[in-house]
């Protein structure tokens, strides 16, 4: 979603990852994705690989950035969200992954699993209280950053999160979800080894 807001164009690789293309094990040898290669600037041979979500979003909003979601005219905004959000990442994804998996295979602490994360969700609940977005009043890299683990967390029970006492949460969520703009950026492509066709993402090819 930050190389759509930013304006990048790239060109996208849609893979499975239990058949990783050599070329992308070549540019990354972990394996795993995101995987984003730029050309250095200046040096058009040499190039650059990000690996990390929260980095590539970073490098997008570098380029251009006409939302100021980086709120760059906060001296200390940048680091307060990037911490935020990693801190967010690294505790988080344990207890979601514990919980899809106790849901997906029906075991008997499915209720626990959800509310080791429902700490975290009563957090985010809290600072929607206080601002329209997750960092302040306007949008911010915040929230397209936490945007996919919450998408994600809602789809294991959506019953149970359309009841759940989140009403901040999730018309938060559903400011995204019936976006034309999410949309767009959530189109299904084909994968890149069966026909190796070159296609290109971002807000001027959608």
């Amino acid at each position: 979603m930050a190389i759509f807001r930013a304006n990048q164009s790239v060109l996208i690789r849609a893979i499975k990852l239990d058949n990783k293309p050599q070329a992308m094990l070549l540019a990354s040898a972990k394996g795993s994705v995101p995987v984003l290669v730029v050309a250095t600037e200046n040096k058009p041979r040499s190039m650059m690989v990000i690996e990390e979500s929260l980095e590539v979003m970073l490098w997008a909003l570098s380029q251009r950035d006409e939302d100021n979601l980086l709120r760059t005219d906060e001296a200390d905004a940048l680091p307060i969200m990037v911490s935020l959000i990693t801190h967010f990442e690294h505790d988080f994804i344990p207890a979601f992954n514990a919980y899809s998996c106790a849901k997906r295979y029906h075991e008997d602490n499915v209720i626990e699993c959800r509310q080791a994360c429902e700490v975290y969700l009563q957090a985010l609940e809290e600072r929607l209280t206080r601002h329209t977005f997750m960092y302040a009043e306007q949008e911010s890299l915040m929230d397209i950053a936490l945007l996919p683990f919450l998408r994600k967390f809602a789809r294991i029970d959506k019953q149970w999160f359309r009841q759940s006492p989140y009403p901040k949460l999730r018309t938060w969520l559903n400011h995204y979800l019936q976006s034309r703009m999410f949309s767009k950026v959530m189109e299904k492509h084909e994968l890149w080894l069966d026909n190796y066709k070159q296609i290109y993402f971002g807000h001027d090819n959608t």
